[in-house]
């Protein structure tokens, strides 16, 4: 069925592949382009958009990226949910492709840029339609315009904002260096760990400072020491104060940087040229976090569409109260962000209708997002790496053209294949179930910025294989067969 419709999903409009080497410093100036480009769009607001709109992916903004009310707000989301559709759809068997046939990646390819445009519409429209993004009825009585007529020119600005995402995230993965997704991801929540340590904003309904910095030192003029050293001064200090959530944050960035440079590294050597020898490292995080983008992707539009139903007055699969959910299915889906949402005391002190909770019901929804994380967490590393050319059968055969070969065993991709087949599959499953551990315990405690131990863990991870990816494209500037080595085009 895809190849039939292949014809016509070629002929969107797609960014040109550089047909040679691009050299270094184009690849960065490109980059940083489209990362000046995405600060400008994040901060373009969309025209007509009422004040009193509801962003249902508030809390998943560090993911998605993007900005709340502005232009690009879908951020990466249809790009992910079309990704993780796809990916289901092949893993199941529903759609026959074998991705490692050139022919087949190339229609994968072009349906998942299809069904992206898609994604952007199908996320935009219930938005509007459930009265989340409400036009400003001030602007259109002033206008002469019907609200209606302002509901559409929302709609369209954000479709081009989706669209507008899209291609920058293209030129950035075949023009820049490494990928426009991570690139967004990673600008993202640096900016928001960034605004979460030094923000002296007061928010609504507070008497503190939104930065933690700026939180101590008003702590510091408001509370004696004599109060703050005692059982309950010292929780709120590690709660309210900030301190868990910057101790778990210094934790987490530790603990990726360790588990990213923890890898297996088989010994190759050239077939042809003599004394060229090489290692191709297995890391114990194979599939990186991003397919952790999927499990949180899936469970925030779930819970946006139980959200768009509970507007619509449809609350059988649960009620939300202030963008929580606080009964039925909903309750048990949306993820854990911080210990409010899982210590049963810090639980009912946000209002009434979370006081009403039972304890065990809290307890269950911690267990649930557990159970989400660490099985999702596998799920998809291995659906990422099934389909994003990482398996064995696809590595040995890059490695095979490149004319390398593992000392001592016959130069063929089945044997290579065979001797990848020993590792890949089970640090995939490994590295998979640690990352879905890692960002458990980062959102029960908490992070910097509410970024959410997601975000957290991208971010981190995001770094350092863009710090790879620059000493690898340095690399690759001193010879050409370093090129051919790592399975690039000359």
């Amino acid at each position: 069925m895809i190849r039939a419709l292949q014809p016509y999903f070629e002929r969107i409009p797609s960014v040109e592949r550089p047909k040679g080497h691009v050299h270094f410093r184009e690849k960065f100036a490109w980059t940083a382009a489209i990362l000046l480009l995405y600060f400008i769009l994040s901060n373009v607001p969309v025209f007509g958009l009422s004040p009193e709109s509801i962003d249902i992916f508030a809390a998943y903004r560090a993911l998605f990226a993007g900005a709340t009310g502005s232009i690009i707000a879908l951020g990466i989301g249809p790009i992910v949910t079309a990704s993780i559709i796809l990916q289901l759809l092949v893993g199941a068997g529903i759609i026959s492709l074998d991705l490692t046939n050139p022919e087949d990646r190339a229609a994968y390819q072009d349906f998942q840029r299809f069904l992206v445009f898609v994604m952007i519409a199908a996320e935009a429209l219930p938005q509007i339609a459930g009265g989340l993004l409400k036009p400003d009825l001030n602007l259109a009585a002033q206008l002469g315009v019907p609200p209606g007529l302002i509901s559409f020119l929302i709609f369209i600005q954000l479709f081009i904002g989706g669209v507008l995402i899209v291609y920058m995230d293209e030129v950035v993965s075949k023009w820049g260096i490494g990928s426009g997704v991570s690139l967004f991801i990673l600008a993202g929540i640096a900016q928001s760990i960034v605004i979460g340590l030094f923000n002296w904003v007061i928010p609504p309904n507070s008497k503190m400072p939104a930065g933690i910095i700026p939180r101590w030192v008003w702590i510091a003029q408001n509370y004696p020491l004599d109060q703050l050293f005692t059982g309950s001064g010292l929780a709120f200090l590690l709660i309210q104060g900030g301190i868990l959530a910057l101790i778990t944050t210094a934790i987490i960035i530790l603990l990726v940087v360790f588990f990213e440079g923890t890898r297996v590294e088989i010994p190759l050597a050239h077939a042809m040229a003599r004394g060229a020898r090489g290692r191709f490292p297995i890391k114990l995080v194979y599939a990186s976090v991003l397919p952790m983008i999927f499990v949180r992707a899936l469970q925030a539009n779930i819970v946006a569409l139980g959200q768009i139903l509970h507007a619509r007055g449809i609350t059988i699969f649960g009620e939300f109260v202030n963008g929580k959910a606080v009964s039925g299915l909903m309750f048990f889906l949306q993820p854990i962000r911080s210990p409010y949402d899982w210590v049963p005391a810090l639980f009912k002190s946000q209002g009434a209708a979370f006081a009403s909770i039972p304890d065990w019901m809290i307890i269950l929804h911690l267990i649930v997002d557990a159970v989400i994380l660490i099985v999702g967490g596998i799920l998809f590393a291995w659906f990422w790496v099934e389909t994003s050319g990482m398996d064995a059968r696809t590595v040995a055969s890059q490695i095979a053209k490149s004319g390398m070969q593992v000392p001592g065993f016959r130069k063929s991709p089945q044997v290579l294949e065979r001797v990848l087949s020993r590792y890949i599959p089970k640090v995939t499953v490994l590295g998979g179930a640690i990352i879905g551990i890692l960002t458990l315990i980062a959102n029960m405690l908490g992070t910097i910025g509410n970024v959410s131990g997601t975000g957290l863990l991208l971010a981190v991870s995001i770094a350092y294989r863009f710090y790879e990816d620059l000493a690898k494209e340095q690399l690759t500037e001193m010879h050409p067969l370093i090129r051919r080595m790592l399975g690039e085009e000359v």
